[in-house]
């Protein structure tokens, strides 16, 4: 009775082992007898016990943090950057069969290529056309992980740490910038109103009563100012009839 339970036993044990179910997002690579027969899933699916042997491989996408790389620019300023690099798995065999460990090989293959595509770059490139350099990131590790079955779908530069001197010099850099539009600013504002004062003197020009007219409207708005002691130089042509005027009664 007992050898009969045994069996039971192992055959229960065996078709336990032959029954496999994997999650939507998993696919398992079978090797039989060490050679890589295909790969199967998701669901429920069968495979000969001892003889068959099963990886399973994920088709989730994966975030990887690059650590931080010491960089020398194309311009010569050592700085230090970071990426993250999302990828997933297309062809669960060749990512088994055709490298020893894809996490680690594309961990690496990461850490060289950021340090040689921002080695070629000046950092003001760097900068300011980020979503450049994420791109050609993207597409030289892209190339060389397709031969691994793994999909580069995006990479992203997360943080340039700049040397502090590098920092007090674009700080100045900035400044000096910020004063030059001011600078320019004032004088374009210069320029236009020249350029409407001579408009209007032109207008009075040839209009004379437009002038003694300014001339009261500015008495007016000095005169609003409380606590002010204003000198108002009176134009001759106000004055001019008054004197006239006298000039004849007194002969």
């Amino acid at each position: 009775m007992q050898p009969l339970i045994v069996i039971v036993v192992l055959l229960v044990l065996l078709l336990t082992s032959a029954i496999k179910v994997f999650r939507e997002y998993e696919r398992g690579v079978i090797f039989r007898l060490g050679r890589l027969v295909d790969y199967k899933g998701p669901g429920i699916f069968f495979i000969i016990p001892i003889i068959d042997r099963v990886v399973k491989v994920s088709l989730r996408v994966v975030t990887l943090d690059v650590p931080t790389q010491d960089i020398i620019t194309k311009d010569n300023v050592s700085i230090k950057v970071n990426a993250v690099i999302f990828y997933r798995v297309v062809e669960p065999s060749k990512a088994i069969v055709e490298v020893e460990d894809y996490l680690y090989a594309t961990s690496q293959l990461a850490q060289t290529t950021l340090r040689s595509i921002l080695g070629q770059a000046e950092l003001d490139e760097l900068l300011a056309e980020r979503d450049k350099i994420n791109q050609e990131l993207q597409k030289v590790i892209d190339k060389h992980t397709d031969p691994w079955g793994i999909k580069v779908v995006s990479v992203e530069v997360k943080h340039v740490d700049l040397p502090p001197d590098m920092q007090r010099a674009m700080a100045k850099q900035a400044e000096a910038e910020r004063e030059r539009r001011a600078k320019v600013i004032h004088a374009l504002g210069e320029f236009e109103a020249s350029e409407t004062l001579a408009k209007a003197a032109n207008v009075i020009s040839k209009h004379p009563q437009a002038l003694q007219l300014r001339y009261l409207q500015t008495l007016s708005e000095v005169a609003s100012e409380n606590n002010s002691t204003t000198i108002f130089p009176v134009p001759i042509d106000l004055i001019g009839p008054f004197l006239e005027g006298k000039l004849k009664k007194d002969k």
